[in-house]
């Protein structure tokens, strides 16, 4: 997180609202190394906060307005009032903040109103949890200014209550963990049924290896129907094999799980077990021998997505194939799906061929250009000034 990205929030704070904010919090944005849509089905997860995040700029106000502005968007602030917030008097990414403000307030905080500037570089749309990084440094500033003491723990859940209930997103707390738990040089391994979580090494620069991000820019919405339709099937799921979540159906239970559903909820399901036992793979391979040897693993998901899940699209796919036939030693779609962003694992003396194999690709089936850059594993959400 640069000082460029503290600078320009303090500068459309200044800007906007005049004077000097309380401070500046930055949420970082999370790609997701393995483990996809198996956070809510209580089971394992290993995202990594990167080095792209938002900053809010943020001044407590006393009379119960809060102002909202954003250099991404037009010129104009939107105003809410702190109390009666509900859905529907929030528009846009005014929604992220206004839910946190909601979430807070059902836990019994007492949130004054405030003035809030935003700057991010995590892209919207683009599977990188730009909306997550928003609620993580609006949270982390509320935590600090109203005194409220919440443990990180307590943000991952009012966050994802926020998500959940306010914005309208059926997300489990993968983002909202890797946000808030990041720390440079790692990823995180969480265990979403109780919330433990573990530090595992994955510095790719130390091992000559760089993570490119392939943004598609294909825009999702979790809010969208895709993502509840795939959350249904993995709780119809468990409710016929009779166990509290899927987290608890062991890849030798799949055989007899086939004949119990259909062959759709049979695939969801099959996905979710499988992702499962794939994170718990990278890890064991991550600590044994660092990340040269996740390679594989990243391509198992990926055509478990594709497949089974059937979160993956043409432009996702292209990404991947085209990395891995050009060096990558992995590659995976990363986030929710049905568009967002894909990863490749790639050795650096590899990254130019990787990056033009991709763009070329794109090119000649027509789609949109992409956009590639690389990330590092990054602290959490914290106060930057």
């Amino acid at each position: 997180m640069s000082a460029g990205l503290t600078n320009r929030a303090l500068a459309a704070f200044r800007e906007t609202f005049g004077g000097e904010p309380d401070g500046v919090w930055a949420g970082p944005g999370r790609v997701n190394l393995i483990g996809e849509h198996t956070d809510y089905n209580e089971g394992f997860v290993l995202p990594f906060a990167i080095d792209l995040a938002a900053a809010v700029a943020l001044r407590i106000r006393a009379d119960g307005v809060i102002r909202l502005f954003s250099t991404a968007g037009t010129a104009s602030v939107t105003e809410l009032a702190v109390h009666g917030l509900d859905r529907e008097s929030a528009a846009g990414w005014s929604v992220y903040p206004a839910g946190v403000v909601w979430a807070f307030q059902e836990r019994g905080i007492e949130v004054p109103g405030f003035d809030l500037a935003l700057d991010s570089t995590v892209p919207l749309g683009s599977g990188l949890s730009s909306s997550h990084a928003i609620e993580c440094a609006v949270a982390t500033a509320l935590n600090e200014l109203t005194g409220a003491g919440l443990s990180t723990s307590d943000l991952v859940l009012a966050t994802q209550r926020a998500e959940n209930a306010f914005v309208g997103a059926p997300t489990g707390i993968l983002d909202q963990s890797a946000s808030l738990r990041g720390k440079a040089g790692h990823a995180i391994f969480l265990d979403c049924r109780d919330q433990s979580a573990e530090l595992v090494p994955f510095d790719a620069p130390a091992a000559g290896l760089v993570t490119l991000v392939v943004d598609t820019r294909v825009a999702h919405s979790h809010a969208d129907g895709g993502y509840a339709s795939r959350r249904a099937a993995c709780e119809l799921g468990a409710e016929i094999l009779g166990v509290k979540a899927l987290r608890d159906v062991s890849v030798e239970d799949l055989e007899e799980a086939r004949g119990l559903m259909d062959d759709v909820t049979f695939r969801r399901v099959r996905h979710i077990v499988t992702e499962d036992e794939r994170v718990l793979d990278t890890v064991a391979a991550l600590r044994a021998s660092g990340p040269a040897a996740i390679g594989p693993l990243l391509d198992a998901s990926h055509a478990s997505m594709r497949d089974d899940f059937e979160i993956s699209c043409p432009e996702l796919d292209t990404a991947v194939e085209a990395a891995q036939a050009a060096g990558a030693i992995g590659a995976r779609m990363t986030g929710g799906g049905f568009g967002g962003s894909a990863i490749a694992v790639v050795p650096a003396d590899d990254e130019a061929r990787v990056r033009d194999a991709v763009l070329d690709a794109f090119a000649g089936r027509g789609f949109r250009e992409p956009r590639l850059f690389t990330v590092s594993p990054a602290d959490g959400a914290r106060r930057l000034a």
